[in-house]
């Protein structure tokens, strides 16, 4: 089967940094569904591993998580799923990745394709859509109000892949006002297409834009990036006994200053369940299922926003070099081999 593969971390620019191979194709066992992958999406969490990341020695790394296609095969525990089953999902970061013709996942963390989207618009859900419900109804818990500000919620980064499901789900299962940050024309545009009330710059100061709005502190903030740029004034704007959650990766990041307004910290990593095995696993197939009955029902739609090419090394080094320059909107997608 055809795949992309590294060998070396390193910058994308390098002629090495991703390149098409080909490989045995993989057997089914246990719970695993057999994937014949038609469409991927790029996350910045690819170009992360890429840098940072080395393969077992002599092994290739095989990046991408989202995926939409179609089961080829099941193994003999699968209980869920037959071969021809219309599917997507975001796969484990503990197993090779979907950037190849053919992928095994586990079942529990599978959900169903939305009927009324094609693959592309499909695969660039999962991940993005995992992260966002987990952490706005698991680790946030957005529908048990704050004591002050909590109608009211912050999402930084709002144009991102996470940003812009993140507002939809709000909107579509929520009665929160949503005030979002992007700092270009066009991101803003988009981020109010996603459903956004509020729209504030990131590339200035956020509390007091937050505050010349005139709705109060929020109870809920979701930094999805750059959260140490904008920490200080996380710990301004917040309300008291608020609840901050982050994503991306702060160099250092002390709680300490959370400590006066007495607001929780919550970290969201939507590859939790799967790299532990954890009892409630199967939740993320769940998940899935009630994201495709959403878009199905035209309560959210796909946040892909461009569909780079086919899937091969060329193609995935020019989307990582932009998913690296931080001015992608939305969600970008490739389809085929």
């Amino acid at each position: 089967m055809k795949a992309v593969a590294y060998r070396t971390p390193g910058p994308i620019e390098r002629g090495d940094a991703l390149q098409d191979i080909t490989l045995e194709k993989p057997q089914a066992t246990g719970r695993d569904l057999l994937v014949k992958v038609h469409a991927v999406s790029v996350n910045p969490v690819d170009a992360k591993l890429r840098v940072r990341r080395a393969p077992a020695a002599g092994e290739w790394g095989i990046l991408g998580f989202d995926a939409a296609g179609v089961v080829e095969a099941v193994g003999p525990d699968v209980k869920d799923f037959k071969a021809g089953d219309a599917v997507f999902y975001a796969g484990s970061i503990t197993r090779p990745g979907t950037n190849s013709e053919y992928h095994l996942v586990d079942e529990r963390i599978v959900g169903r394709k939305p009927t009324s989207l094609s693959d592309p618009e499909a695969a660039a859900l999962p991940l993005t859509a995992i992260t966002a419900w987990e952490m706005l109804f698991d680790r946030l818990d957005v529908k048990r109000p704050t004591a002050q500000g909590g109608q009211l919620i912050l999402v930084i980064g709002g144009a991102g892949g996470v940003g812009s499901i993140t507002i939809q789900l709000l909107r579509a299962l929520t009665d929160l006002t949503v005030i979002a940050t992007a700092s270009r024309p066009d991101t803003q545009a988009w981020v109010r297409e996603c459903g956004a009330h509020h729209v504030i710059d990131h590339r200035q100061p956020l509390a007091p834009q937050v505050q010349a709005l005139g709705l109060g502190a929020p109870g809920f903030v979701f930094s999805t990036t750059q959260t140490d740029h904008h920490y200080a004034d996380i710990v301004e704007l917040i309300a008291p006994q608020g609840r901050f959650g982050l994503i991306d990766d702060p160099a250092e990041l002390s709680a300490l200053p959370l400590k006066g307004k007495a607001v929780s910290l919550h970290w969201e990593l939507m590859f939790t369940r799967s790299m532990f095995g954890t009892p409630d696993m199967a939740r993320q197939g769940q998940l899935l299922n009630e994201v495709a009955a959403l878009v199905d029902a035209g309560r959210i739609r796909s946040t892909a926003t461009e569909t780079a090419g086919r899937i091969d090394a060329a193609t995935l080094r020019r989307v990582h070099a932009q998913i690296e320059s931080g001015t992608a909107r939305g969600k970008i997608v490739l389809e085929g081999f």
